[in-house]
């Protein structure tokens, strides 16, 4: 599937079953709020801190799913095509970081 198709997925999935888009505020609070569960999965399973009972049962891959829905929504309401977007992105990356990262000491194994 591509980002084209599932920017129209999101859009008939919220016209028929979510009944509407929540305002750009609204979903951008949401949006925060997903990444925010995304990094307490990451903090916690990966990083320093201890992992509770509760969070153990958490679906990293659903709650990024969450994200891209959210961050899909905001992008449908918004006018923006994703994919081209990221690919404008990806080549702005890449000339502006050509060699960049070759050179960054902090890299080097």
């Amino acid at each position: 599937m591509t980002i084209q198709e599932t920017q129209e997925q999101v859009d008939q999935w919220i016209k028929t079953v979510g009944v509407r888009y929540f305002n750009e505020l609204t979903n951008m609070a949401m949006l925060t709020e997903e990444v925010g569960e995304v990094a307490r999965i990451i903090a916690r399973r990966y990083g320093e801190q201890s992992e509770k009972e509760s969070d153990k049962q958490k679906d990293l891959g659903d709650e990024m799913a969450d994200v891209l829905f959210v961050l899909i929504c905001l992008a449908n309401q918004t006018g923006i095509n994703l994919e081209k977007a990221l690919e404008q992105n990806l080549a702005k990356k890449t000339i502006r970081d050509q060699d960049r990262h070759h050179n960054n000491p902090k890299l080097k194994a």
